[in-house]
């Protein structure tokens, strides 16, 4: 395919020693594409892969001469540097960030690609599922601009940058991009994303397939320092709002947001190992900057008196 014909995606897909399981990505990305006959390219952007994922990924472009697929080599390392890489040759009209570990569904492309021409949206969210080794689904339903709350739903959802086809142009003039270093990278930047525009859409079904693996950068079996990594990417989504001027239009929402993810979610990690302890005081001293009055949450309130006595317990931990 040519240099300068305009194409209507990318696909991104970050590449570190993903050999197990980058075959089946690419093969599902390959059906979609083909499925949906649109003009399309493939990144494939490898920051230091040390197993066979280099090897496949070029053995791709060998056997696949009728998909333009570029495989491109990144000397930082992190899903970060790997994404903000390959949207920097990106030259579709839409960019779609996909895990190297994951798979999308073969009418994924041709949805997505036909709810972003119809309602011409800088952002198109997608319903997903988490898929766990034990065979277990569980569904990650999207966002519903139908819903006149749904700003307020986007911004304490959590979303993965998988989950969204995004305008290129949009991204590029707001210079959006991942903050290279950390892992939960993505959480600074993707509930702020709809602070920026009103052009948002959704295909609430099935299209992508998030695997839950126990050696994924978030479920390690064993301590990682990048745990802490959470308190850098709250810090750095509170201000996004801030910068905007929005956390006090969102101020429940993030607090909501703030309390999940240090109660709940990185409480896990912070319980699990004995290096973690640490990251108990640090989740106080966060909530107690940023929002004092948490136990006082609108989104607290409505959840069941387990969940409300578990984060309590991990707050004063």
């Amino acid at each position: 395919m040519a240099g300068k014909v305009a194409l209507k995606l990318s696909v991104i897909i970050p590449v570190f020693n993903a050999e197990k399981y980058l075959g089946e990505c690419l093969r599902s990305v390959a059906a979609s594409m083909k499925n949906a006959q649109v003009e399309g390219e493939i990144i494939l952007v490898d920051n230091g892969s040390t197993d066979d994922s280099l090897r496949i990924a070029k053995d791709f472009v060998k056997n696949h001469k009728a998909l333009a697929v570029n495989v491109i080599e990144c000397q930082k390392p992190g899903a970060s540097a790997a994404r903000n890489a390959g949207v920097k040759v990106a030259r579709g009209k839409y960019i779609w960030f996909i895990d190297a570990d994951d798979t999308i569904s073969t009418n994924a492309i041709r949805l997505l690609v036909a709810k972003a021409k119809e309602s011409d949206a800088d952002l198109v969210m997608m319903g997903a599922e988490r898929v766990y080794e034990n065979g277990r689904r569980d569904y990650l339903s999207a966002v519903n601009p139908d819903n006149p709350n749904y700003k307020s739903r986007f911004v304490r959802y959590g979303a993965g940058p998988w989950q969204f086809l995004i305008k290129r142009t949009w991204w590029n003039a707001h210079n959006f991009r991942f903050r290279e270093g950390i892992i939960h990278e993505d959480m600074e930047l993707i509930s702020s994303l709809i602070l920026y525009t009103d052009k948002f859409a959704c295909v609430d079904m099935p299209l992508y397939f998030y695997r839950q693996t126990q050696n994924s950068v978030l479920h390690r079996r064993s301590w990682s320092e990048h745990a802490y990594d959470i308190f850098p990417a709250l810090e750095g989504l509170y201000e996004r709002f801030r910068a905007i001027q929005a956390q006090k239009q969102y101020h429940d929402e993030l607090e909501w947001f703030f309390i999940w993810n240090l109660l709940i979610d990185s409480a896990k990690d912070f319980a699990a190992f004995p290096e973690g302890k640490p990251g108990f005081a640090r989740s106080r001293e966060m909530l107690q900057k940023y929002f004092p009055n948490w136990r006082k949450n609108k989104f607290l309130a409505q959840k069941p008196l387990r969940l409300k006595i578990r984060v309590r317990m991990n707050y004063w931990k």
